[in-house]
């Protein structure tokens, strides 16, 4: 637990230190928050709010994860380095993406053909790396069967179709992420609370892991170097929290592309290397919701030729048009999500004991 303990402290110092002197920063560069035109009236006033604070959160939790690595002498392992990999490999689309609308001087930044490309590319490249190097009993950091608590063997798929999977799997939370952070703190809370919960997951998986000499029985957990993976996963939790002071409404920084396309990925990557694809959905639910109101709102848009199904999307900036004070609305969507982080590891837990 050293390690994780370590990471977890080093990540909430970086961004609550940290996020504070990248704030001066970029306040003296200008580097500010372009607000889209068709947003709600209320949200004219963060134009200009300092953004890519993503980018605080991405060096904490990698300052976090490889100096609690040192410190404890303990060295990195190949599913951690590849967790940190995506991480940062999204995280540099997303900058990216923040640095075009900065320079243009407007809400539009890379191209959806342009920004699609490269989540498939670090798609790819994850999901290729994962099924690949397996550890001393054989387990490969991702598995090419479906899981929901655990790989759900007769939904194994090819090699190639794998992949694919796993790319969409990468692409989706991301995305999701990226359209659930409109206000101020929504990600940031509700991340801090599905990377908790798969710092508990996989804690339990590696008290549960099967291994030579292992007492977990039958229903022991075929995952590789789930003791590094928690250790990444509280650092991410902690980071978010720490970044959350920050961003809490009146947000002084936003995450920006750079934060919310890494830290979607991370999550995406997390439950691709934990065996818990489908649970994702369960524990990151808000996300899923904020990503389909906004599929709904588009086809039905489409398909009707200019009629909505909701005011505006993604879903929370609907109950903001409805009246909800921008609090209200975020604090709602946190015990949303506290509620169905509760649940998920009801069913990861149940699973388990259902299984003995």
């Amino acid at each position: 637990m050293k390690p994780t303990i370590a990471a977890g402290v080093i990540a909430l110092i970086g961004t609550l230190i940290g996020t504070r002197a990248f704030i001066g920063f970029l306040v003296r560069k200008g580097y500010g928050q372009f607000v889209r035109d068709d947003g709600p009236a209320t949200h004219t006033a963060k134009r200009g709010t300092p953004t890519m604070g993503g980018a605080v959160i991405i060096v904490s939790v990698t300052l976090g994860y490889l100096l609690a690595h040192l410190l404890t002498r303990q060295p990195p392992t190949y599913s951690g380095l590849l967790l940190l990999g995506l991480l940062i490999a999204c995280g540099l689309l997303g900058f990216l993406d923040d640095w075009k609308k900065i320079s243009h001087k407007r809400s539009l930044g890379l191209t959806s053909r342009g920004k699609i490309i490269g989540q498939i590319l670090i798609g790819a490249a994850f999901g290729t790396a994962a099924l690949f190097g397996p550890d001393a009993y054989g387990n490969t950091p991702a598995s090419t069967a479906i899981s929901f608590t655990r790989d759900i063997e007769w939904l194994r798929l090819p090699l190639v179709a794998a992949i694919v999977w796993i790319t969409f799997m990468v692409i989706a939370s991301s995305n999701a992420v990226n359209l659930t952070d409109g206000l101020d703190g929504l990600a940031a809370g509700a991340l801090t609370m599905v990377f908790g919960a798969y710092a508990l997951i996989n804690i339990w998986q590696r008290n549960q892991w099967c291994r030579p000499g292992s007492t977990a029985g039958p229903m022991c957990y075929q995952v590789r170097d789930p003791w590094d993976l928690q250790v990444l996963a509280a650092a991410l939790a902690a980071a978010c929290f720490g970044f959350l002071w920050w961003n809490a409404k009146p947000a002084k920084i936003f995450m920006g592309d750079t934060g919310s396309l890494a830290l979607g990925g991370a999550v995406g990557g997390m439950a691709i290397l934990t065996r818990t694809e489908i649970l994702l959905i369960i524990l990151g639910l808000v996300f899923v919701i904020e990503a389909l109101s906004v599929a709904i709102q588009v086809s039905y848009f489409k398909l009707t030729h200019g009629k909505r199904v909701f005011k505006m999307a993604p879903l929370h900036h609907h109950f903001e048009l409805l009246g909800w004070d921008e609090v209200t609305v975020v604090i709602r969507f946190w015990i949303i999500c506290g509620v169905s982080v509760v649940v998920g590891l009801a069913l990861f837990y149940a699973q388990w004991i259902l299984g003995q």
